[in-house]
């Protein structure tokens, strides 16, 4: 496994039990391409088991953002995640070579729509992100799920993004009952959701990413709407083992996380 070197420079509360850290690559050529996921690894283990001194993140940075590389995660109570975020600013950390295959289709004929729940939205922001700073010419959709408003991490960059690119729409949801002043949708991402806000299920190219549960409803929905898997790609954020079609992985992120969202 190639290895970068990275340090902790800074983090970040950006939703409710949500933490966003940044990383610098200390020019060391880490590059990646827009939706895809790393591991990440302690230099100096931090934790007694050696397999939570490693874990495998989303990058929900773009590759043109300017701050370092930025992961985000749910903040459960695991090995890991303790360390990372009691972990001094300067700590290092080893990162392997980015990977999986979550990323933006070419064919901009073809509407890209973003089914997003919870922390699935880290792979999500970083090809919304990157697709805005290119001025591609994809229509890009983006409907994201959480329980209530406070969970939606990166609501505000979205909703600067809509008057950014023309071609962006969002369409959040909350599935919650304590939300009251919310301006946008409510209730889970349902077929009737989606035909209200495009203009047919079968055309666009389906990236849906978050807990297990709510990846299989959704392609199960889709597939008996008539949309071919071919037009799916998915991402899976189930305890925390992130697993990329086919391959696995460990996250928050890639075909197999855990953060429950929905």
């Amino acid at each position: 496994m190639a290895e970068y070197q990275v340090t902790l420079v800074d983090r970040q509360r950006i939703a409710r039990e949500t933490m966003a850290f940044w990383f610098e690559t200390n020019g060391t050529g880490f590059d990646f391409r827009a939706g895809q996921h790393a591991d990440f690894v302690f230099k100096q283990p931090s934790v007694e088991s050696e397999s939570d001194n490693s874990r495998t993140f989303s990058l929900a940075s773009s590759p043109h953002d300017k701050r370092p590389v930025m992961i985000a995660m749910r903040m459960r109570k695991t090995a890991f995640k303790n360390a990372l975020n009691a972990a001094a600013l300067g700590t290092k950390f080893a990162v392997s070579r980015p990977r999986g295959s979550f990323i933006l289709h070419r064919d901009v004929t073809k509407p890209a729509v973003f089914i997003a729940g919870g922390i699935g939205i880290t792979p999500i922001r970083s090809i919304l992100q990157w697709a805005t700073q290119e001025r591609l010419l994809h229509k890009l959709y983006l409907f994201y799920s959480n329980r209530e408003a406070e969970d939606a991490a990166f609501i505000e960059e979205f909703e600067s993004m809509t008057a950014q690119n023309p071609n962006f729409t969002l369409i959040p949801t909350v599935t919650g009952h304590k939300t009251l002043a919310w301006p946008y949708e409510k209730g889970h991402i349902s077929r009737e959701m989606l035909t209200r806000h495009l203009l047919g299920l079968n055309g666009p190219i389906y990236y849906i990413a978050g807990p297990s549960g709510m990846v299989t409803a959704m392609t199960g929905l889709l597939n008996a709407s008539g949309v071919s898997d071919d037009d799916m790609r998915t991402e899976e954020f189930g305890d925390y083992k992130l697993c990329q079609n086919p391959a696995q992985s460990d996250q928050g992120t890639a075909n197999n996380h855990s953060d429950s969202a929905l």
